[in-house]
Formats: C-alpha cells, sequence, structure tokens
C-alpha cells in the first residue's frame, strides 16, 4: 500500500479558524501573547527581528578579527642558501590567498544563512515536503549579494579612484561556478526529478564546492591543462584587516620592520590589540640568517618571547572585552556639542551592550591563531540564525504573508550584513577589488553548495532511511521561476562590470556620477528580482 502525503496546511503553523477568522494560536515566550492583537504581535515580532540582526552586526565585529587572525597565521621554513651554505629561516603564510577567499571569507559571511537553512531542515525532520524559509532565503541572499553589494562596493572608492580584478582567471572560475550552482538547482527541480529531490542529488550538490574549491587553487597555482592563460596582475601583500582597525608603527627595537595593530570594539578607545608582529623586509623577527647551533637558540629565543607576549596581553584583553562591552560613552564622546546627537549615541550604545556583554565570552583572537574565536563566532550566530526562524515562522503565521516572500526579502537582507560588511572592508582597504567581489560571488557558490545542499542531504537521507522516499519541494514552479528571474538579472549585472573594465579600466570605483549611475542600476536589478519574485511565490502572477 502507498501512501499519500500532503504538505503541510495551516494547522501546522498553529493556526485555526474560528468564525471565519484566522487566529495563529503560536507564540515565542509565553501564551498570553496570542491575546495582544495581531497587529501589535507583527510589531513586537518585526522589532524582535531587527534587533537580531542588530546582533549579527555585533558579533560580525569580532567574527571579522578572528577570521584575520586565521589567516595571518604563518609557519617556519627553513631553507639552505646557496651561495653561503647558511640556514635561512623565513615565515609564510599558512593560507593560499584564493582558498582563505573562498573557504573562510565566503562560508563565514554565508554562515547566517547556512545556519537558518539547517535549523530549519532540522525542524521539519521527518516531513517528506523540505521547508520553504532556507531556500527561499538563499536564493535571495543571492541576489542581495550579487546586486546591492555590487551597489556598495562601486561606491566605496574615493572620487576617481579605480579598483580592478587582478587575478581575471581566478574571478572567472569563481563566477562560473557561481552561475552553474544555479543553473544546477534548477536542474534538480525542473529537469531531472521535477519538484522532488533525491539524496544522490543532493549528495552531488555538495561534493560541487570541493570541485570549485580544487579548481580555484588550480587556476591560482596555474596548473597546465586545468587554468586558463591569463596573466595576474600584483595583489595585495595582505588580506583583508578586521573591521574597525587602525594601524600605528610604535617605536621599538626593530620599528623598522614591525607594526602592531590597534583594534577596538569602539574605535574612539584605542584599545591595542596585537594581531601580528611581522616584518616587511629581509631581516628582523620574520626573516633571519643563522649559522649552524645558531638555529635552536635564536627560535627558542623568539619561541619565548612571543608566548610571553601573548600571555600578558590574552587575559587583560579578554578583561578588557567586559570592560567595553558596559562602557556606554567614551571620553571623546563628551567633546560633542549636539546633546541629541550624544542622546542618540547612548542609545544605540545601550541597545547594543547586551549583545556586546554576550560577545564578550568570546575569547580574544590571539587564543590558537584566531581559531577558538572565529569558532566561538559561529556558533553565536547560529543561535541567532535559531531566533530567526522562530521570528520568522511567527511573521508569517500572523501577517499571512508567504514565508518566501519574507526570505527575499527581510531574511535575505538581514543575514547577507557579513556578506556586505566583508565586501565593504575589503573594497575600502585592499589596493584590488579581488576579495570585495570574491566574496560575492564564491558567497552566492556557497549558499547553493552548502547552504542547500547540507539541508537537503540531511532531509533526503533521513527519507530514504525511514520511508524509503525523495524528498519533495513546496512551490518547486515558484523557486524555478525565481531561479530564471535571478539569473537573468544576473547577466545584466556582470555585463556592466565588464563594461566597465573595459571603459574605465576597474570595476569598482571611477568618476563619481559613473559609480553612482553603476550603483542605481544595480539596485534596480535587486528590486526587479524581490518584486517578480515574490509575486510569483504568492501566486499573483
Amino acid at each position: 500500500m502507498t501512501s499519500v502525503h500532503k504538505p503541510p496546511s495551516n494547522s501546522t503553523l498553529g493556526v485555526s479558524s474560528t468564525l471565519g477568522h484566522e487566529v495563529c494560536e503560536s507564540y515565542l515566550l509565553f501564551p498570553g501573547e496570542t491575546a495582544l492583537g495581531e497587529a501589535f504581535r507583527t510589531f513586537l515580532y518585526c522589532l524582535g527581528l531587527a534587533y537580531c540582526f542588530i546582533g549579527l552586526s555585533a558579533i560580525t565585529a569580532r567574527f571579522f578579527r578572528s577570521m584575520a587572525n586565521v589567516v595571518k597565521q604563518t609557519r617556519e621554513v627553513v631553507e639552505i642558501d646557496p651561495h653561503t651554505n647558511s640556514m635561512v629561516v623565513r615565515r609564510e603564510k599558512v593560507w593560499n590567498y584564493t582558498i582563505a577567499d573562498i573557504t573562510l571569507l565566503a562560508f563565514g559571511t554565508s554562515f547566517p544563512q547556512i545556519s537558518l537553512a539547517t535549523i530549519d531542515a532540522l525542524r521539519n525532520l521527518g516531513d517528506l515536503y523540505a521547508g520553504g524559509l532556507g531556500p527561499g532565503t538563499l536564493v535571495g541572499s543571492a541576489a542581495f549579494d550579487l546586486f546591492p553589494i555590487h551597489a556598495v562596493c562601486v561606491l566605496v572608492p574615493k572620487a576617481g579612484e579605480l579598483k580592478k580584478i587582478s587575478d581575471l582567471g581566478v574571478w572567472i572560475v569563481e563566477l562560473f561556478w557561481s552561475f552553474w550552482a544555479y543553473f544546477w538547482l534548477y536542474i534538480i527541480l525542473k529537469v531531472w526529478t521535477p519538484d522532488i529531490v533525491t539524496l544522490w542529488e543532493a549528495l552531488l550538490t555538495v561534493l560541487q564546492f570541493g570541485l570549485l574549491v580544487v579548481h580555484a587553487y588550480a587556476q591560482d597555482k596555474r596548473w597546465p591543462y586545468v587554468s586558463l592563460p591569463l596573466a595576474r596582475g600584483e595583489r595585495p601583500e595582505d588580506w583583508v584587516p578586521g573591521e574597525g582597525a587602525a594601524y600605528k608603527h610604535v617605536d621599538s627595537v626593530d620599528d623598522e620592520h614591525s607594526e602592531i595593530i590597534q583594534i577596538g570594539e569602539n574605535d574612539e578607545r584605542r584599545i591595542v590589540d596585537i594581531f601580528s608582529i611581522h616584518s616587511r623586509s629581509e631581516t628582523g623577527l620574520m626573516y633571519h640568517n643563522v649559522q649552524g647551533s645558531d638555529l635552536a637558540d635564536s627560535s627558542n629565543e623568539l619561541l619565548q618571547s612571543e608566548i610571553k607576549l601573548e600571555e600578558f596581553h590574552v587575559l587583560s584583553l579578554w578583561k578588557q572585552q567586559f570592560v567595553d562591552a558596559l562602557m556606554l560613552e567614551s571620553a571623546e564622546t563628551k567633546k560633542l556639542n549636539s546633546i541629541c546627537v550624544q542622546a542618540l549615541r547612548i542609545l544605540w550604545q545601550s541597545l547594543l551592550a547586551p549583545w556586546r556583554l554576550m560577545f564578550a565570552l568570546v575569547p580574544p583572537c590571539q587564543i590558537a591563531n584566531g581559531w577558538v574565536a572565529f569558532i566561538c563566532s559561529l556558533i553565536f550566530i547560529s543561535g541567532i540564525a535559531y531566533v530567526v526562524t522562530q521570528l520568522t515562522d511567527l511573521i508569517s503565521c500572523v501577517t499571512g504573508i508567504n514565508a518566501y516572500v519574507i526570505a527575499f526579502t527581510a531574511l535575505a537582507s538581514g543575514t547577507s550584513w557579513p556578506d556586505l560588511v566583508a565586501s565593504k572592508i575589503a573594497a575600502e582597504r585592499q589596493t584590488t577589488a579581488d576579495s570585495a567581489i570574491a566574496n560575492i560571488t564564491c558567497s552566492n557558490s556557497v549558499n547553493i553548495y552548502f547552504g542547500i545542499g547540507v539541508p537537503w542531504l540531511i532531509d533526503t537521507a533521513y527519507n530514504f532511511i525511514v520511508y524509503r522516499e525523495p524528498l519533495r519541494i513546496q512551490n518547486a514552479a515558484g523557486l524555478s521561476f525565481c531561479l530564471l528571474v535571478f539569473f537573468s538579472t544576473s547577466v545584466g549585472c556582470i555585463s556592466v562590470l565588464v563594461l566597465r573594465r573595459l571603459t574605465l579600466g576597474a570595476e569598482l570605483g571611477g568618476p563619481k556620477p559613473w559609480a553612482w549611475l553603476t550603483s542605481i542600476y544595480f539596485m534596480l536589478l535587486w528590486l526587479i528580482f524581490v518584486v517578480l519574485s515574490s509575486l510569483k511565490v504568492s501566486g499573483i502572477i
């Protein structure tokens, strides 16, 4: 006997009908919420959703500082100088420039969407129909990444300043896999197995992220037969620094070759946070020649000095994190003449205070080269994503708005905040446009290969083991239509970037009138996507 499984009805959302009027029986904190009135509940839930997005922006600062420290990690390499037969000890970065962009930067900034989609899949585990909240958010996030973030990055450089992609080969590879990701999703939904997803399709979706990484690395290293024969321009020496970083040279024994990066939760406080002390030339702590047994002595002395420096700062910095979280106004804030400005600043810092106090639990990024802080930041992001899914369900339940529409608009914009911050920082501080644009294209790939692939893999594996049936997709026709709209508008976006490269010589910056015109054009493309997609999933068109 075969059973017929119907898609979830309104009852699964806690909606009951009383005398022809639908009442949402679900609540967030206490049962009495259902008596507050639908309009007031909608206002409160939207307010809570906005506050969660503020929390995402607060944890983003710590996330980027930890990520920058991970990328700055170096290793010691010992070589023999063929001319002098002396041992040469040098430090080289562990992370490849391109791989860091694809994995740490793109995966990390897409983690809010990935967490939300995974949580949505786990909540619906056992249902033969996949939830629409995750896929809707990820497709909407891709549109937000491609259009509004490009619109911001084009305007970031100063008037007349041009920033172009230095490694076109890597960008073309990343762009190909980004476009292919959404084309692949359309094939699954409408061509191979319409309206359903099989276990093998989900598994292939996840594995393609590995192919992206390998292909991009091969292009970066210019492997024969698999890489494009395109020359690479000069790339920036350092990767994207953390948010709020300001550089200041300090007097020391080796002042010519070392720098201390100052960074704080509040720029005015100027708290010294030592990310790295590195040499810019082939002398100093990071590059030295030693003879025979001097190698061990020099290495031990350097290691002991680094350990003492780390022990001295880590505890004080962790303590300072809690102090900063409780400080509402710095000394320089009092210099402001406007009382209204002071009041608004204090109000904003008061809103941030609970988040900052909670995120002060994240260890300083000096521990384990930033990995502990990196992982802890992702855990906090997952927690916020869980609350966001609950609030989104309640807003959809109370208002009756299709969950896809909320995902395309509010969720996509709010969870894409780390992507916006990352690309903006890269566009501001790097001399090229590589990381700013790579974050956009790679994030869109990660959204599909991981953000949709992993939740679908979880659901399809469970359904295959328990029910021996594939996973069915709610409103697959609407999602497929959104993919077509996204693909069409994406061609318009990339065409303008190529046109700017051919005419102005760079993708970002240039004369302000042209930069503003490009930015407005990108925003119009985003509005076209949002409007058409929302009308389709709502059944209006």
